[in-house]
């Protein structure tokens, strides 16, 4: 599909005149490209004629998104339109003459096909809707959403007359409140402390007239204190059975579609609380905002499903030996758990945010939304229209479609008013639905593509896990880069919670070395694939030359030692590895290692039984990587009765050593020297043997 392109220099803010209209247009590949200077006014006509026919169409404006739509809906016209912003990313600044390539890359990045579509997770609400917390915030909110929402209320303490008198929505008190699932499908179970259910009782206070401790208040809560348990109120409440000193079922669960938790503390800690769950913690303002989201959450909604996950691939687990739970140990929503030798993932609770995927040494879990090779078609086109524009020395800035997003808005403001440097001409931002969703695959990537640095913007959003896994990422592909000689700091984590403090940021970086050419190969959807292609580039024009390079621990390369006076080869570590690193000789007893398929996940070490083997994080960057290397051989043991090699000396001698004092073995030891048939055989022989004795008897 052919692409027409759209360029405003927004009533000539920017430095876009004709020949930067002739330069862009060459290097985004069109005929031509007239630069507007009033685009969203006098020139509109201009984008009207645009629109006819089918051909997409990329308007590099986003201040004006909604009229530029709003006409197009009323030419009723066929062709898709995209937008992109090229003012506040660079367009204004203090570099903005020097920023025409990145500028002709964020274009050609903007007429991209969309990726195809991905699996969606559904939720629906019906808008039940659970407060829980104290009666002091719990019932002025319950009055204010009645009338929008199906309120019920558990109310973990009362105050004075917090409880109203008028049934207009379920009452319920108690504690030890727990909340699980999401949005549509949440389950809330607690405890009935109080012998007085508020949820039976009818406010008729004959209890409170009872009660000669006036332990019993319009809260209609027993105050144990003061109670001195004469039941008096029991015997008021009589057929109505709201009271009840003895009760033994005090367990109470109920299903919601969303919850309002009011408490101090959440209920839930997580730092990404599932969707439907809102916790403000006090603060009267996120309390109004949370409840103005809540209203809106009523119907049928859907999201992508985020994450694709490969079993078979997976390093997490072999006969109930854990490994790797990398990806379970990071999770911000609690949507990972163990289902013993693999992981499962809860879809409805996952946010999205990738990070599994970045800590994932063997690509079992990948990234869906987009797509490796999505986000990597967009990074080499990105890189390529840069260069081909004339820029040098480019930067990637990886920030987030939110946060990061505003960031970079705010900054480009202040740059146009001259109150700040603005994003600088090199620098391209990336927009991600997380920036934890991309690591060390995707960044050796695109500095074999041509990046002189990969910038992660960080924004104080992203949860403390997911920065140390970035920092771990980045100090592993540091240690690739140092040792084959690229200088400079090619991966940086930029932190800004401000404009001020991301204009700050950004002047810090400096160009760092980068391959001679850019490498061709595509991001591939297999992860270890992906990184070979990478780092196979990056060594063919290292300034260095190196076979062998140190990494630091979590690294997914490495090696495996194996003490051989220990080993046995029962070859328990083959069974247990994931990834066929660890290899028999069906011919010969021998122990063999393929590098390059390790990725260091422990389950070898683990699962030997003599506690023979270690791991050493390395990466191999020579034929040895891929060759089949011998650990540990030794001498076969042949059967005592047709002579067939079976096992080893050392284990049959060891089986010998230990079972020899063993009543129950001490006088078949020879069947231990025989292989699986002649054992058997042997067996056989010895029952007819037997049976041959009884008969003669």
């Amino acid at each position: 599909m052919a692409t027409r392109f759209k360029v405003c220099n927004c009533n000539r803010t920017m430095p876009l005149d004709a020949a930067a209209g002739v330069a862009i247009a060459d290097a985004v590949g069109v005929s031509a490209l007239p630069v507007a200077s009033q685009l969203c006014r006098r020139e509109v006509g201009a984008y009207l004629d645009t629109l006819e026919g089918s051909d997409q169409v990329v308007v590099a404006c986003t201040q004006e998104r909604a009229l530029f739509s709003e006409l197009a809906a009323q030419r009723e016209t066929v062709a898709p339109i995209r937008f992109v912003n090229i003012r506040e990313t660079g367009g204004w600044g203090k570099e903005a003459r020097q920023a025409m390539p990145k500028m002709a890359a964020l274009l050609a990045a903007a007429a991209l096909p969309d990726p195809e579509p991905v699996p969606s997770v559904d939720y629906m609400s019906g808008g039940n809707v659970l407060l829980v917390g104290p009666s002091t915030r719990v019932m002025p909110w319950a009055e204010r959403l009645a009338a929008q929402l199906e309120v019920s209320i558990l109310l973990t303490s009362v105050s004075g007359n917090d409880v109203l008198l008028e049934r207009r929505y379920p009452v319920f008190s108690g504690n030890r409140v727990r909340v699980d699932g999401w949005l549509g499908a949440f389950k809330v179970r607690w405890e009935q402390a109080n012998p007085i259910d508020l949820e039976l009782c009818t406010r008729c206070n004959a209890c409170i007239n009872a009660c000669p401790e006036d332990a019993i208040g319009l809260d209609y809560q027993i105050n144990m204190a003061a109670c001195t348990g004469h039941r008096d109120c029991v015997k008021a409440c009589e057929a109505i059975g709201a009271i009840d000193f003895t009760r033994s079922a005090t367990s109470r669960e109920k299903e919601f579609d969303l919850v309002f938790d009011l408490s101090d503390q959440p209920l839930i800690s997580l730092h990404q609380p599932p969707q439907g769950y809102f916790a403000p913690g006090g603060d009267p303002v996120r309390e109004a905002e949370f409840a103005l989201q809540l209203t809106q959450l009523v119907g049928e909604f859907s999201k992508p499903r985020f994450f694709a996950y490969k079993e078979k691939l997976c390093a997490h687990g072999r006969n109930k030996k854990t490994g790797c739970s990398a990806c379970i140990d990071i999770c911000s929503a609690g949507a990972i758990s163990s289902a013993g030798d693999h992981v499962t993932v809860n879809p409805h609770l996952c946010a999205g945010c990738g990070a599994c995927t970045t800590v994932c040494p063997s690509g079992a879990m990948t990234y869906a939304y987009p797509r490796a090779s999505d986000l990597g078609r967009k990074l080499q086109t990105l890189l390529t229209t840069y260069a081909k524009a004339g820029g040098q020395q480019p930067a990637l800035l990886l920030h987030s479609e939110e946060s990061g997003a505003a960031l970079i808005d705010a900054l480009g403001r202040m740059a146009g008013t001259r109150s700040a440097h603005g994003v600088p001409a090199r620098v391209i931002p990336v927009a991600m639905h997380h920036v934890a969703s991309a690591g060390i695959d995707v960044w050796l990537s695109a500095l074999a593509f041509g990046a002189s640095n990969v910038l992660i913007l960080l924004t104080g959003e992203e949860a403390p896990q997911y920065v140390d896994a970035l920092e771990q990422q980045a100090g592993i592909s540091r240690s690739i880069l140092a040792a084959l000689g690229y200088e400079g700091r090619h991966i940086e984590l930029l932190q800004a919670s401000s404009a001020l403090e991301l204009d700050t940021e950004l002047q810090r970086p400096q160009p760092a070395a980068v391959p001679a050419a850019p490498a061709t190969f595509h991001v591939d959807a297999e992860k270890r694939t992906t990184l070979r292609f990478a780092i196979d580039h990056l060594v063919a024009h290292a300034p260095v030359p190196a076979t062998e390079i140190a990494l630091p621990a979590g690294s997914p390369f490495g090696a495996v030692a194996v003490n051989t006076s220990a080993c046995t080869l029962c070859m328990s570590c083959v069974g247990a590895c994931p990834e066929s690193a660890l290899i028999d000789n069906p011919a010969k007893p021998q122990l063999r290692f393929i590098e390059a398929n390790c990725v260091q996940c422990g389950l070898c070490e683990k699962t030997c039984p003599e506690n023979a083997i270690s791991l050493t994080p390395r990466l191999l960057l020579d034929s040895r990587a891929r060759e089949r290397v011998v650990l540990n051989e030794a001498e076969p043991f042949h059967c005592i009765r047709c002579g067939a090699p079976f096992g080893t000396l050392q284990m049959v001698e060891n089986m010998l050593t230990r079972l020899a004092g063993h009543g129950a073995f001490a006088g078949n030891l020879d069947r231990i020297k025989m292989c699986g048939d002649c054992r058997v055989v042997d067996m056989m022989e010895n029952k007819q043997e037997v049976s041959i004795l009884d008969v003669k008897r």
